[in-house]
């Protein structure tokens, strides 16, 4: 017997009888018969409401604004980069909805640079439970967005919020190359047991709810 074999021995008799498949895929199905049971509860109200109130929260600890219509959004933004001494550019994630507003007050850009201050990106969906972000990848959704500016601005419409995480499903013929699940500033406690934002991305999550 070789050492590799007589550590798997000696683990496999510490775990005791391996169950069979079809118990464990019973307990599992156990577990889908009520949702409500196994998952948190979110607080009364409407589902955009407990977005936000998580992704305001000192956990997530995002910022977050409601405007009542898209093409609000580029003052919005505007207003959010002069409070930050900021100016008028960012790098605008190419899709459609985004584009059609008016950004003519800006300076733009398709990609986001290394340096980049800002960057404005429109997320999927929004996670209630968690208060994270859903973003895909694709053509005009470059994933660098999310990562490299100081400063990411998302935007995400209320009908979009679902409740929990398994809410959020895509159909495997749907799946981008890559998917991001954004939950709050980037933050780490690695150096010295301090927390430090901004250590591997944004240092700052603005949200801008459209509706609801």
């Amino acid at each position: 017997m070789t050492a590799r074999d007589a550590i798997l021995s000696a683990i496999a008799a510490t775990l005791g009888p391996r169950p069979a498949a079809s118990a464990i895929d019973a307990e599992a199905q156990a577990l889908l018969l009520d949702l409500d049971e196994v998952r948190p509860a979110l607080p009364p109200g409407a589902l955009p409401d407990a977005f936000a109130a998580r992704a305001t929260s000192a956990k997530v600890g995002a910022t977050l604004e409601r405007i009542g219509a898209l093409t609000e959004l580029p003052a919005r933004v505007a207003a959010y980069l002069d409070s930050h001494g900021l100016p008028a550019a960012l790098a605008l994630q190419q899709e459609p909805p985004l584009l059609a507003l008016d950004w003519s007050a800006f300076t733009l850009r398709d990609t986001a640079l290394p340096n980049e201050a800002a960057a404005l990106g429109l997320a999927r969906h929004g996670i209630a439970e968690t208060g994270s972000l859903v973003f895909h990848s694709g053509p005009d959704t470059a994933v660098l967005g999310h990562f490299l500016p100081l400063h990411h601005i998302a935007v995400l419409h209320a009908r979009d919020v679902v409740a929990h995480l398994e809410d959020y499903a895509p159909p495997p013929a749907t799946l981008p190359r890559n998917l991001n699940l954004i939950t709050g500033a980037s933050g780490t406690t690695d150096i010295e047991g301090s927390y430090v934002r901004g250590a591997h991305g944004p240092r700052h999550l603005h949200i801008v709810l459209v509706g609801g």
